[in-house]
């Protein structure tokens, strides 16, 4: 913190006036401030070589929460300032003023182009000509990562991006560069992101979990998570936290050692330890999992954070509640599972004696300077749940990401899995079951998803403002998860030589008529129309493209779906249709079904085979 002013205000107070946008930037002209107990502290002034930023989520590490202009080549810091503040202060033409996050991205994006031009002797913007952009532009494409990769797509455009941002915002500094990096085109553009490129059309980077490393880890975690209480029974027990405990018993590591044995426990206090750290980790992983949230949004969980309500028929939804800084939404409601529910309870508890710790930190940090900006990021961790300990400032606050993508990546590893686990992908892995649930194959998602979207509706329908407090933004995930899958699901049908089911030979009909090929631009859009145009849900045994579920093929007569007009039966359903004829032979061997019961053997046989013999399957044994 700067002291240039310390004679005049020594401990940097503000009043309780907002305040302004400074239009003329000096050495003492305010960055940041902050509240502590009531009362306005700068934190940082524009003299000083770090500014701390505002709006920051409370997932990032400390070193993420300022800009550090010391790293920046020593010539150009002055410039950089400049370009920093006018970002800060006014944002970009037509775009809202950046949050703190927003802030250091920019920072390190433009940290590159700033070096580079540092490398040429050149640390006047002024004096950036085409020939040196030309040059940087084959410099950033000809670079390779420590994999040996080229930047992707999504990277080349943050890093020419940020030179738009340079230009446009050195234009109000005592450096402007004289021209646009690229008049005749733009950061998109060189980025690959045009045309079928284009980021809106080429959707998300990131993977989808494996249904085999989902289910193994998440089976892990809930196992975890059911024992959570006897793991904290036992910490409590160690620690002597427990009634059964007197005040008086010692509690050096002899002693605890002493009352973890006549606990039952037979291990050591550090596997203790690494169990009770990887409780974390499962508890996050079924939240994580069952909610579809993002990591700051399960980083602001605090105590409490769980409360139901019930429906008119009697049903109970369980909700969880914590504050989304992706969209300013603020404060969002999810609707979480009964073991997500548990894995909060779980948190609740394991979190006491870390926020304990930050009680205590609050308090001796007010004692020893009342005005102190620490005090205020601890009060915005003291009842969260995922905390942990930073061990070089031997400081309790919550986990972040990069901390967690740590972690996952150990538990996948410990449950037997080379998966490259990180926190996002678990949103992605949640909307993709999600949109499953509406093919109809998860019936949990698909009660809970039933009543949420037709709380939507309704909802929509009355008020345009309904759903504040639902993470929407989760739902258009799911929706686009779901024509996704249409989408795969009908390009599997064009690609497969013989369909059954009504529908499917009405469609590989229509597909061998090329007259009907030639009214759509491509492949592509052929199977866009089709799986907009087109209902499609699984039901186990075939793809039903019926409005609704009422059929009873869907459950009960499943063979009906055979020569049902609504139905498509790939090659994928062909084991169940063995199996279901293999089985309905056994029963015509059984006496006591009668020539009623013979009869529907006989039939649901025939629709067996005809299904086979329209895929053209041969079974493992020959059918008879």
């Amino acid at each position: 913190m700067s002291t240039n002013n310390a004679h005049e205000n020594p401990l940097g107070l503000l009043g309780s006036e907002e305040i302004p946008v400074i239009s003329a930037v000096g050495e003492n002209s305010i960055i940041s401030t902050t509240v502590v107990d009531g009362m306005g502290v700068i934190t940082s002034r524009y003299a000083d070589p770090i500014w701390y930023l505002d709006g920051i989520p409370s997932n990032k590490s400390q070193a993420l929460r300022r800009i550090d202009f010391r790293t920046m080549p020593e010539p150009m810091q002055s410039v950089v300032k400049e370009v920093m503040h006018r970002y800060m202060k006014r944002g970009r033409a037509g775009l809202p003023r950046p949050k703190g996050g927003s802030v250091r991205s920019l920072f390190d994006r433009s940290k590159r182009f700033f070096e580079y031009l540092h490398a040429l002797g050149m640390n006047d913007l002024t004096k950036v000509t085409p020939i040196v952009i030309s040059n940087y532009i084959a410099n950033v494409r000809s670079h390779r990562t420590a994999r040996g990769t080229p930047f992707t797509p999504g990277s080349l455009f943050q890093i020419f991006v940020s030179v738009e941002a340079v230009y446009e915002l050195s234009q109000f500094t005592s450096s402007p560069m004289p021209q646009h990096p690229w008049p005749e085109t733009s950061a998109s553009s060189m980025s690959g992101f045009t045309g079928d490129g284009s980021r809106h059309r080429v959707g998300g980077t990131t993977p989808i979990i494996p249904d085999d490393v989902f289910c193994r880890v998440f089976e892990r975690a809930h196992s975890m998570v059911e024992q959570g209480r006897r793991i904290l029974d036992l910490r409590d027990i160690r620690d002597g936290k427990t009634i059964s405990v007197s005040s008086n018993a010692p509690n050096h590591s002899k002693a605890k050692v002493a009352r973890l044995r006549a606990a039952g426990w037979n291990h050591s206090q550090v596997e203790l330890n690494r169990r009770i750290n990887e409780l974390r980790t499962a508890c996050y992983i079924v939240v994580a999992s069952t909610s579809g949230c993002r990591n700051h949004e399960l980083a602001n969980l605090q105590s409490g954070a769980c409360h139901r309500t019930r429906s008119n028929d009697g049903d109970i939804y369980h909700w969880m509640r914590s504050k989304s800084e992706k969209t300013s939404a603020g404060i969002i409601e999810w609707m979480i599972p009964d073991i997500a529910v548990s894995a909060l309870r779980i948190m609740e508890r394991w979190a006491t004696p870390y926020q304990a710790a930050i009680a205590k930190e609050i308090s001796k940090r007010r004692t020893s300077n009342p005005l102190d900006p620490a005090i205020t990021e601890a009060i915005k961790h003291r009842y969260s749940l995922f905390l942990g300990n930073y061990f070089k400032k031997d400081e309790v606050r919550t986990l972040s990401l990069r901390t967690w993508n740590s972690e996952l990546k150990r538990f996948a590893k410990d449950s037997g899995t080379n998966w490259n686990l990180t926190s996002h992908q678990f949103r992605r892995k949640f909307a993709n079951y999600a949109a499953h649930s509406k093919f109809g194959d998860l019936r949990y998602l698909r009660d809970h998803f039933a009543h949420w979207s037709m709380d939507m509706t309704i909802g929509y329908a009355m008020d345009e403002n309904w759903g504040a407090h639902l993470d929407l933004d989760l739902y258009t995930e799911i929706e686009r998860e779901y024509g996704i899958t249409k989408d795969h699901t009908v390009n599997t049908w064009t690609q497969e030589d013989n369909l059954s089911g009504g529908y499917g030979q009405a469609f590989k009909k229509w597909q061998r008529d090329p007259e009907n090929l030639i009214i759509f631009k491509s492949h592509k859009a052929m199977i866009a129309s089709i799986s907009e145009s087109t209902s499609i849900r699984s039901n186990g045994h075939a793809w039903c493209t019926a409005d609704n579920d009422s059929c009873i093929g869907n459950s009960l007569e499943k063979t009906r779906c055979g020569n049902c007009d609504h139905s498509v039966i790939g090659r994928e359903f062909s084991p169940i249709y063995e199996s279901l004829h293999s089985n309905l032979e056994e029963l015509l061997d059984l006496p006591d079904i009668g020539e009623v019961g013979r009869a529907r053997v006989a039939r649901d046989l025939a629709r067996c085979q005809n299904v086979l013999s329209q895929l053209e399957y041969e079974p493992q044994e020959n059918l008879q």
